[in-house]
Order: C-alpha cells, then sequence, then structure tokens
C-alpha cells in the first residue's frame, strides 16, 4: 500500500538537507553516565600538592637537576654553617669536658708527684667528683644539642647556621623537609663522611649535585634559599 506524497505522508518527511560545503551539525552531545570528568594534567605534570615548598619534585625522584629547583648550595656556605652550629650548640659542651678532663689529669700529676716524694706504690687516682660532674654535663648538653640541630633541620631544612648562610637541606624527591628521623640518620651517615680521610666531606667540591656521601645515601640536597 502506498501513500501520496503530501504533509499527510507519514513516511514521506524527509529533514531538510542542507546546502553542499556547508558543515553539517552535530546532534549536541550528551552527558556520560555519572560525574563530569574533570581536564586531565598533561603527562608527567606534578600536581600542586605534590610540589615542595620551592616548587619542584617529581614522582620517582629526578636525575638530575630539576627545572625550578633553587641552586645548589656551595661547599663553602655548608663548611660555615656547620661552624656556627659548632658555635652555638658544641662550644660549651667541649669546654665543660675539657675543663673537666683537665682536673682529672691535674689529679694524675699530683698522685705522680707524690709517689715520687714518698717512694711508695702509686695508685691510679679516682676521678675527681667535680671533674665527673663537669664531663657528664657536657656530655648531656652534646647530646642535647645535636637533638635540636635534628629537630630543627628536619623541621624547617634550616640549622641556626644553615638559616644564617641562607641554605636549606631537603629531599631530592620533591624538595620537602626531611623529617626528624631522617634528619636524625642523615646525622648518623655523616659517620660514612668522616671514613677514609673525610673524603666524603670534602665530595661536594666536584659532585654535580654537591652532595656529600651521607646526601647520596638518603636522597637529600642542599640548597640556596635566600
Amino acid at each position: 500500500m502506498s501513500y501520496p506524497p503530501g504533509p499527510g505522508n507519514p513516511y514521506g518527511q524527509q529533514p531538510p538537507q542542507q546546502p553542499y560545503g556547508y558543515p553539517q551539525q552535530q546532534p549536541p552531545a550528551q552527558p556520560g553516565y555519572g560525574y563530569p570528568t574533570q581536564p586531565q594534567p598533561p603527562y608527567g605534570a606534578v600536581p600542586p600538592q605534590a610540589q615542595g615548598p620551592y616548587g619542584y619534585g617529581y614522582p620517582g625522584g629526578p636525575a638530575g637537576p630539576v627545572p625550578g629547583m633553587p641552586p645548589f648550595a656551595s661547599w663553602g656556605a655548608r663548611v660555615g654553617a656547620t661552624l656556627i652550629d659548632f658555635l652555638v650548640t658544641g662550644l660549651v659542651p667541649m669546654i665543660l669536658i675539657g675543663i673537666g678532663y683537665g682536673q682529672f689529669i691535674a689529679a694524675l700529676i699530683d698522685e705522680a708527684d707524690r709517689c715520687n716524694a714518698t717512694a711508695g706504690p702509686c695508685d691510679p687516682p679516682a676521678m675527681p667528683g667535680g671533674a665527673l660532674a663537669l664531663i657528664g654535663l657536657g656530655f648531656v648538653l652534646s647530646v642535647l644539642g645535636g637533638l635540636f640541630l635534628c629537630y630543627r633541620e628536619g623541621k624547617t631544612g634550616q640549622t641556626p647556621g644553615k638559616k644564617a648562610l641562607g641554605i636549606s637541606v631537603l629531599r631530592e624527591l620533591d624538595g620537602r623537609p626531611l623529617g626528624f628521623g631522617m634528619a636524625f640518620v642523615r646525622r648518623l651517615c655523616h659517620g660514612l663522611d668522616g671514613a677514609a680521610c673525610y673524603i666524603g666531606y670534602l665530595w661536594p667540591l666536584w659532585d654535580d649535585k654537591k652532595q656529600t656521601f651521607a646526601d647520596k645515601i638518603l636522597n637529600t640536597v642542599v640548597v640556596k634559599v635566600q
């Protein structure tokens, strides 16, 4: 059965055709199921929440200097910061320990003189109580000073010496401070820097990232922040 052409023919109506050469109109895109998708960052980009305080850092750790990383601190600045830290936290304990051992040595000399004068038997003298107290106090202050340096370095990246010279020790992975535990381990690893004629402390003089052995073990860098 056929229908005549015309408005009454339901099968004969065709959508209007656009002239040739004009772009065909596409139906509006329908939103997908669920929440609308967010634009994705380009491959390799680091989200702001994953960046360190100085705006650099890549997951997995960089193989070389990262764009945007502050310049590495010089060897001289690191040595100067260490000297300042010693004056702040180590000088007084060393003086107390030195006085205590000085008193003990004086007691040994007095005992030797007494033995020579009396030609009697010589027994090693006991350490004087004052000398023992000074040595013990110096040791306690030295430990507390070291823990203070670890706390400041772990929390802010800067000890008093580093802050004075405008340098900071940070994680190479993301440019953030180390944290107390990692800063403490780094201080222990400096023992490797002192092995073999302190070659580890001199390594930043020719290393590309100016790292000591301790820095390489823990993936830390010392950078300029001022």
